[in-house]
């Protein structure tokens, strides 16, 4: 572990992950942002690796949802020496070919790829001639329904270890209530006897939790300014829409504030000109949206500022995660206008298109394609709902719609190539209800912890290590 990562020591419960995994076992290991999870798979990858013939030695398939961290990890890994590997849709064909060539031949200790891959026959071809000794399920909240960041792809992950036969698997993550784990436990294809739990808690004694009740933007201004200057260094401030975040960077120009923009609308290499110029220069304050902070290593972030209400608490403490990984104290301020909150109700109706509305756009892609595929999506929209133009459930159905392969084709621009029957959890109203139940819920909890007159971190506690009901009392 010295020569390769440079400690001379396992944290915490690394070490009783790691000689759980060697010994073929399953685990789920929850841990914060920053404690080292990656080590609880790596360390194996190399150990059993590095113990055979090169030709026969063993792979480590990671399954990871973004794309856009995949690189980033490759790249750290080999800079120690390993054997590692992406495939993902970055790659150009003739990339893609070499990277399965070299897969079948017995080339890579560790690859990542996304569970989209498997559905690739030439992808499934290579890996077929390599013996899987270790899934891992990076970012495993995804896997489930109940997480802050589900993923409907990766309900395949149980059909994909049974095509991989099984192998031991660890499933990671920094955020996961009780009823997650189960779920993640459920979806992997285990049973609960069959897997153990490593709980690292979620106390990071060096965060100073704060909240702010602020009215307007320009009080919010005025919390942010008094942030600068007395907490210097190195800071994120999110927001929700990329429009506020727009106009705050205006503000901050007017005032000769120094400051980096990052959303998801950028294009993915000025994204990446951005994180890389955060990282590795001193003192940036960077203006994002959640699209940033996933993947950033920066140990000495003074401070994280959420300028509007985040979406849920597993997100905001996924992001305040990202703040004084060094030890060394630093601030974690939300700024709480209550204006913010309609925003946020509206989001959750817009992420939550009921059986009616899937019904309603499948029947339009089924029978007017032509015009669709002609007039694009605000001709959609304006005849799905003509009266509310503004309304978004019609982006997030077509995303569902896309990744349960209800149609083939592209979102951007709207080209529909084929349409399939809609799947059952998309037919399913009471599922659907009872899923809008549980996002108003985490935003209630959410609304608990900004109303707190107590300890905060405790609250925290309560919510991420206890049943959901008790936490909702």
């Amino acid at each position: 572990m010295q020569a390769c990562f440079g400690f001379t020591a396992f944290q915490g419960s690394q070490a009783a992950i790691i000689e759980r995994v060697l010994n073929g076992q399953h685990a789920l290991v929850i841990m914060p942002t920053g404690a080292g999870k990656s080590l609880c798979f790596q360390v194996p990858a190399l150990v059993w690796s590095r113990r055979r013939d090169p030709q026969e030695r063993p792979l480590t398939l990671v399954l990871s949802p973004l794309i856009a961290l995949m690189k980033d990890q490759v790249d750290a890994l080999r800079r120690r020496g390993i054997d590692a590997a992406f495939i993902n849709s970055s790659l150009t064909g003739d990339e893609r070919r070499a990277r399965y060539t070299a897969l079948a031949a017995g080339e890579f200790e560790i690859l990542y790829v996304t569970p989209e891959r498997f559905q690739k026959p030439d992808f499934r071809q290579a890996l077929a001639a390599r013996r899987i000794a270790l899934l891992a399920v990076d970012e495993a909240h995804c896997i489930s329904q109940w997480g802050h960041d589900f993923r409907p792809d990766y309900t395949r992950v149980a059909e994909i270890r049974e095509s991989l036969g099984n192998p031991c698997t660890i499933a990671l993550t920094a955020t996961a209530t009780v009823a997650v784990q189960r779920d993640i436990i459920r979806q992997l294809g285990l049973a609960p006897d069959q897997i153990q739990i490593f709980h690292s808690g979620i106390e990071r004694p060096n965060l100073r939790l704060d909240v702010a009740e602020v009215w307007g933007e320009s009080d919010k201004l005025e919390h942010i300014r008094s942030v600068f200057e007395r907490t210097p260094g190195t800071g994120i401030l999110y927001f929700t829409l990329i429009k506020t975040l727009m106009r705050f960077s205006e503000i901050f120009d007017d005032k000769r504030l120094p400051h980096l923009v990052y959303h998801g609308d950028l294009p993915r290499n000025q994204r990446r000109r951005v994180q890389e110029q955060f990282i590795e220069e001193p003192e940036h304050l960077v203006l994002a949206t959640n699209a940033f902070g996933m993947g950033i290593d920066k140990s000495d972030i003074r401070f994280v500022i959420h300028a509007d209400l985040p979406g849920s608490l597993e997100s905001y403490y996924q992001e305040i995660g990202r703040a004084g990984r060094d030890g060394l104290p630093a601030e974690c301020i939300l700024l709480y206008d209550q204006a913010d909150l309609a925003t946020h109700m509206e989001f959750l109706r817009w992420s939550n298109p009921d059986a009616d509305f899937y019904a309603r756009l499948h029947d339009f892609l089924k029978h007017e394609t032509e015009s669709i595929n002609a007039f694009g999506l605000e001709w959609l929209r304006e005849r799905l709902h003509a009266k509310q133009k503004h309304d978004r459930r019609l982006e997030t159905a077509l995303g569902m719609m896309m990744r349960y392969d209800v149609i083939e084709g592209t979102l951007n621009p709207l080209h529909i190539n084929h349409i399939h029957d809609l799947p059952i959890a998309l037919r399913d109203s009471n599922a659907l209800a009872a899923k809008l139940e549980r996002d108003q819920r985490k935003l209630l909890h959410l609304v608990q912890y900004v109303k707190l007159d107590g300890d905060r971190q405790q609250y925290l506690n309560d919510y991420f290590m206890h049943e959901e009901e008790t936490s909702a009392e």
